[in-house]
């Protein structure tokens, strides 16, 4: 790849602006005693303000301040009027706006629609203290308050709305989100290079109109310019080829079929998400263009990944590492979770295609050095309040992906390939755990630290290829449950998620178990499995069941596929066409279960055991011709005798076998049953990758 300009290698903007303040402020009262009578830069979350690298906006907002800006956070504002939006003055430079660590839409409705009654970013857990779509809300909001400054939208949900997308709580395409908030810029993935240039050049006065060529970046209304050669998508795309290889600063841009044509085209939707898909490598992506109406809508290539000396060092900025103190004592349940834990890695080449994490962050994997994540456990161990000694999780969007890539740059700079791992781990990917055992060896002899525990999921698939690595997590690293994430059992589902087959999890499972007992302990595997997703049958769901009571396992609560923006897999679901291989009006047609009838019978699968849920199994397994399975035997999944009707519920049985869609009550497992899933239902940060306005923040699981 090009050089780039070194992230903190600009020229301050003006004197006396550089001096870190203890946190960033969101009052008048607070700009005042750090003498400012203005801010340059107004950031606009959804999210409570937690001055800690793991939340999008902190990091955003103390990178512009070691630019040498003035920032300010608006936080959570009250979005009825636009009074809340000038109670900080007007910025000299942009406005930055972003919903949050999470999609405002996920974020507040589960899989089937309902309203979540909480909040984990938000004080107290409270929910309803953002609007849905909120970029769009606060952007109309920030517009009328301040006129005419410059506003510059980011963060999770922009970037996976950048272009014209399916909205599942709509049922609709909607237009690009640049386009609904009347934004002057959408920044989209890790935002770093492109926030920092765009304020830089802002500060030297330059118009926000006329800042039209920053990678990472989208725009509307612009012509393309002099010298450029514009390529048909569908050229690129039949029979399957996916065209010649582009370098970087390569002068084309694909036109994408415009967004009344995916929002009335299926099959035309389905081929522009697979082209987009395919131009996420830095290395060697192309422009996009896609007509909305009279305008075009441009979307430059993503930012070339931060050097481990960026990295470094944007996450050892003076972050106070907890919630602004205008909270007082209110408990942030997305703070407690991350407080003690530790980003080693960002992005992921996984390409699984139900996560968003590679059009987010990236496929390039970027990592710390070991001596700058040890200078951050000291940190820890010196300023967090209530630290004893347990480091909580050394990981990012996968536990195990540290220092893991292509062993050849110039091979990696022209890959086209959405996934490293699928169909299978690609021979010049480099797989050796050895770095990463020696930062977990690194860490556990930190004084102060007593333990280190890895809570971000375990790619074991690669882990398989390390056992070393899996005999030193059980050892040292692991707290009686580990997480992962085989996701189904069935070849149909797996292939569409992009997934390895079930023997890999029987491997991995192998060396962990064996690993437990050399180090003398009894532990566990935690493993996720996804209920409803595309290419799933109600028969790959009972394969599932019945592998779920084979080995014991009884779910507590379970996730349903949830149609991310963006995600391959949201296209599925959409078109019924499968984009991960060339789309026409005849290629493969995808299984897609839809509808609340459908979707709460493969919920109901990996829920076999609940009495709730034993009418709609036994009316279901009738139908499918299985109703040998129907009994106390231990082959069979459900017992033959009616489950007693519960006070106010007479003849649910009947009702469930007339198809009723009455939902199942929250419910625990038997006493001494397997727990599956520790917390969450419909675990809403699978597909999402908490980010900034404008920048990275840290996955929970994989």
């Amino acid at each position: 790849m090009p050089s780039v300009r070194n992230l903190f290698g600009y020229s301050r903007p003006g004197p006396g602006r550089c001096a870190a303040a203890p946190v960033l402020p969101m009052s008048h009262a607070e700009m005042a005693a750090l003498g400012w009578d203005a801010c340059d830069v107004l950031l606009v979350t959804g999210d409570a303000y937690v001055d800690h690298p793991s939340f999008g906006m902190a990091l955003i907002g103390r990178l512009l301040e070691a630019q040498g800006l003035r920032v300010a956070i608006l936080s959570q504002p009250d979005w009825h009027s636009a009074d809340a939006f000038r109670a900080l003055g007007r910025p000299t430079l942009f406005v930055g706006i972003t919903a949050g660590n999470m999609d405002s839409m996920v974020n507040r409705y589960t899989a089937d629609g309902r309203l979540r009654s909480d909040d984990a970013y938000t004080p107290g857990g409270a929910g309803g203290r953002r609007p849905d779509r909120a970029v769009i809300v606060y952007a109309q909001r920030a517009r009328e308050a301040l006129g005419g400054v410059p506003i510059v939208i980011g963060g999770i949900e922009a970037s996976l709305r950048r272009a014209a997308h399916y909205d599942y709580w709509s049922d609709k395409v909607r237009r690009s989100i640049l386009l609904d908030s009347k934004a002057d810029l959408l920044v989209h993935g890790n935002a770093e290079r492109q926030i920092v240039e765009i304020a830089h050049r802002l500060a030297a006065g330059e118009p926000i109109r006329s800042i039209t060529d920053v990678r990472g970046t989208a725009l509307a209304g612009v012509a393309a310019p002099e010298g450029w050669t514009e390529i048909d998508a569908s050229r690129l795309d039949r029979p399957g080829s996916l065209g010649p290889g582009a370098s970087a600063g390569d002068r084309t841009v694909i036109r994408l079929p415009s967004f009344e044509e995916v929002a009335a085209d299926p099959v035309l939707y389905a081929h522009a998400s697979r082209l987009l898909h395919r131009e996420t490598n830095p290395g060697n992506a192309r422009a996009l263009v896609q007509r909305h109406g009279a305008r075009d809508l441009w979307l430059h290539p993503p930012p070339f990944p931060l050097s481990t000396a960026e990295l470094d060092r944007v996450y050892e900025l003076p972050y106070s590492r907890r919630p602004h103190p205008a909270y007082g004592d209110a408990r942030i349940p997305a703070y407690e979770m991350i407080r003690f834990s530790i980003t080693i890695q960002r992005g992921c080449f996984g390409g699984c295609s139900f996560c968003s994490i590679t059009e987010h962050e990236g496929r390039i994997v970027q990592s710390r050095s070991a001596e700058s994540v040890v200078r951050e456990i000291e940190r820890v161990r010196e300023t967090v309040p209530g630290f004893t000694g347990v480091i909580s999780d050394l990981g990012g969007p996968t536990a195990n992906l540290y220092r893991l890539r292509c062993r050849s740059a110039a091979i990696e700079a022209v890959c086209r390939r959405p996934s490293c791992v699928y169909p299978g781990i690609c021979k010049q990917l480099e797989t050796d755990h050895a770095p990463l055992i020696a930062l977990y060896r690194r860490a556990r002899a930190v004084p102060g630290v007593s333990q280190v525990l890895i809570g971000s999921g375990v790619r074991y698939d690669l882990a398989v290829r390390s056992p070393d690595y899996v005999a030193e997590l059980a050892a040292h690293h692991v707290g009686g449950y580990l997480k992962i994430a085989p996701e189904h059992v069935c070849e149909g589902p797996l292939r569409k998620m992009g997934k390895p087959g079930i023997a890999t999890y029987d491997r991995f499972k192998e060396l962990f178990d064996r690993g437990s007992r050399a180090a003398g302990k009894t532990q566990y595997l935690v493993p996720y499995f996804i209920a409803a997703h595309p290419g799933t049958t109600d028969e790959d769901m009972l394969e599932l069941a019945l592998w779920l009571k084979r080995n014991g396992f009884k779910a507590d609560q379970v996730q349903t596929f949830l149609p991310a923006p963006m995600a391959s897999a949201t296209a599925m679901y959409h078109t019924g066409k499968n984009p991960l291989a060339p789309v026409s009006r005849t290629s493969e047609d995808v299984v897609v279960p839809k509808g609340l009838r459908a979707r709460r019978l493969h919920k109901a699968f990996l829920r076999y055991h609940d009495p709730a849920n034993w009418p709609r199994l036994r009316a279901a397994l009738r139908r499918m011709g299985r109703a040998d399975l129907i009994g106390s035997g231990a082959h069979q999944l459900v017992p033959a005798l009616e489950s007693p009707a519960r006070p106010g519920r007479p003849g649910r049985d009947r009702k469930e076998k007339r198809g009723g869609l009455a939902g199942p009550p929250a419910g625990r497992p038997p006493a001494g049953s397997r727990r599956l899933e520790p917390r969450g239902s419909d675990r809403p940060h699978r597909n999402i990758n908490p980010g900034s306005p404008t920048g990275p923040g840290k996955r929970r699981r994989r």
